[in-house]
C-alpha cells in the first residue's frame, strides 16, 4: 500500500507541473483527489488494512494529500500569475483600427450632384427602374419606327399587352422621368432625376451595358439655351473644382429641339488626345436642348406659354473626368484595389 500510494503521489506531482492552464489543473484536481479520484479511492482502502499497518499507512496518506493539495494551491497562484502577465495592456495606447467600408466613388459624384443642383432650385426627382412603353419612348417624341427602340439597344420584358406587343422595358434612359415629373408637378418645374439604366450594348472602355445616369429638366417661360450653358457650366465648375472649357455642337435627339451635343476639354490629358477622347482633347459630356413641344403636350403643359430646356449624361462619364480613370469597367468591376483610392 506505501508504494502505491508513493508511486501515485509521484505520478500525481509529475502531472501538476506539466500542467498548462487552470482548466487542466482543474481537470486534474478532479481526476486524483475527486469524490472519485484515485488518491481518495485509494485512501479508502487503508481502512481495510489490519491495524498495525493501518496507523502508519493512514499517517503517509494524509502527509501526501496535504503536499498534493499544497502544491495545487502553488501551481494555481503560478498560472494566474502568468494570466494577468498575458492579458496586460497598456490603456493609453491607441485602439486597433476596425476596417470599415466607405462610399463607392459613383455614390460620392451622385451625392455632389444632389447637392449641387438643389443648391440652384433643382428638386430631387426619381422614376421607375422597369418602365412602360409610353414613359420610355413615346412620351417623348420617340415613335415605334425610331431606330431606339431596336432589340439591340433595348432590354424587353417579356410582357405583351392586349395587342400583343411588348410594353415594358428597363428603361433606357432618365428621361423616363420628364413627363411624369410634368404630370405629377405642372410648371414651372426644375428638377433632376438620378438612377441606373440599362442598355443591350457591347461593353468597351466607354461603354457599358448597366450603368447609372442623370437628367436635368427645367420648364418655365422663356427658357433659352442660354440658361442651359449657365447651368451647365456652373455644375461643371462646381464638380470639378475648376471653370471647364465646354463647347456645343448640333446632336439629334427626339425629345428636345433643337438638340445639342455638350462637349468638354478632356481632363485626363489636358485637351492633348488620349483613348478616353479619341484624341481629339475635347469629350462629349451629355445630349441636351430645348425640350419638343410634343413631349411639353404629352406632360399636360401648354408648350405655347412654356418652354424648356433638358440634358442628360451617364454619371460614370462624369466621374471618369473627375477622378482621372480611363476605363468605365472600373466602376463596376468590385475591384477592391481600386475601390479604396477613393
Amino acid at each position: 500500500m506505501k508504494n502505491k500510494l508513493q508511486n501515485l503521489k509521484q505520478e500525481i506531482l509529475e502531472r501538476l507541473e506539466k500542467a498548462a492552464d487552470i482548466l487542466q489543473l482543474q481537470e486534474l484536481e478532479e481526476k486524483y483527489l475527486g469524490r472519485k479520484g484515485e488518491l481518495t479511492l485509494l485512501l479508502k482502502e487503508v481502512g481495510n488494512l489490519p491495524a498495525a499497518e493501518r496507523k502508519e499507512t493512514g499517517k503517509l496518506a494524509n502527509e501526501i494529500r496535504t503536499e498534493i493539495k499544497q502544491k495545487l494551491i502553488e501551481i494555481k497562484k503560478k498560472l494566474d500569475k502568468n494570466i494577468h502577465n498575458d492579458e496586460f495592456f497598456d490603456a493609453t495606447l491607441p485602439g486597433t483600427k476596425i476596417a470599415s467600408g466607405h462610399l463607392h466613388p459613383l455614390t460620392q459624384v451622385q451625392r455632389d450632384l444632389e447637392k449641387i443642383f438643389s443648391s440652384m432650385g433643382f428638386m430631387i426627382l426619381d422614376g421607375p427602374e422597369l418602365e412602360s412603353d409610353y414613359y420610355n419612348f413615346e412620351a417623348l417624341n420617340i415613335p415605334k419606327s425610331h431606330p431606339a427602340r431596336d432589340m439591340q439597344d433595348t432590354f424587353y420584358i417579356n410582357h405583351k399587352n392586349k395587342q400583343g406587343e411588348y410594353d415594358m422595358v428597363m428603361r433606357t434612359h432618365t428621361s423616363n422621368v420628364q413627363v411624369r415629373a410634368m404630370e405629377k408637378y405642372g410648371a414651372p418645374l426644375r428638377g433632376v432625376a438620378l438612377g441606373k439604366i440599362y442598355r443591350n450594348e457591347a461593353t468597351d472602355q466607354r461603354h457599358e451595358h448597366t450603368f447609372y445616369q442623370i437628367e436635368g429638366l427645367m420648364v418655365d417661360k422663356d427658357i433659352s439655351i442660354a440658361h442651359l450653358m449657365a447651368v451647365l457650366r456652373e455644375m461643371f465648375k462646381r464638380l470639378f473644382d475648376q471653370s471647364a472649357n465646354i463647347r456645343l455642337r448640333p446632336g439629334f435627339f427626339s425629345f428636345v429641339e433643337p438638340g445639342v451635343e455638350v462637349e468638354m476639354s478632356c481632363l485626363l490629358c489636358k485637351g492633348k488626345g488620349c483613348p478616353v477622347c479619341k484624341r481629339t482633347g475635347w469629350v462629349e459630356m451629355l445630349g441636351a436642348g430645348l425640350v419638343h413641344p410634343n413631349v411639353l403636350r404629352a406632360g399636360g403643359i401648354d408648350s405655347k406659354i412654356y418652354s424648356g430646356f433638358a440634358f442628360g449624361t451617364g454619371i460614370e462619364r462624369l466621374a471618369m473626368m473627375k477622378y482621372g480613370i480611363d476605363d468605365i469597367r472600373l466602376f463596376h468591376s468590385g475591384d477592391l484595389y481600386f475601390l479604396k483610392q477613393f
